[in-house]
C-alpha cells in the first residue's frame, strides 16, 4: 500500500458522493417533459449493456467462443427463460464451442 493511498480513498469517496448529491440538490420540481423522463428511464439499461456486453465478448480469451455463448444467452433470454437457466446455458455453450475447437 503507498502512502497515497487514503488521498485516493477519499478522492473516490467525494466523487461518488458528489454524482449522487447533486441530482438531488439541482432538480427539487417534478420532471414534466416526457423525453427527460424516458431518456432517465433507459439510462440505467443502456450502460449496463455498455459495461456488460463489452466483457462477456472478451472474457473466454476466443471472441469465437464468447460469440456463442452470447448468442445462446440472449436467445434463452428473449424466450424468457430464468437468470440461472440462461447463465448455466451460456456456460455450458462457451464450453462446448472451446470443446469444438480443441478437436480442430
Amino acid at each position: 500500500m503507498t502512502a497515497n493511498f487514503p488521498i485516493y480513498l477519499l478522492v473516490m469517496a467525494g466523487v461518488t458522493y458528489l454524482i449522487r448529491m447533486l441530482p438531488l440538490t439541482i432538480f427539487r420540481k417534478e420532471i414534466k417533459s416526457t423525453f427527460i423522463k424516458s431518456f432517465l428511464h433507459y439510462v440505467p439499461f443502456a450502460v449496463l449493456g455498455a459495461m456488460t456486453i463489452p466483457d462477456v465478448l472478451y472474457s473466454t480469451g476466443d471472441m469465437r467462443t464468447a460469440a456463442v455463448g452470447f448468442v445462446v444467452a440472449v436467445i434463452l433470454a428473449w424466450k424468457g427463460k430464468s437468470l440461472l437457466t440462461v447463465a448455466l446455458a451460456a456456460c455450458a455453450a462457451v464450453l462446448a464451442a472451446q470443446g469444438i475447437l480443441l478437436l480442430f
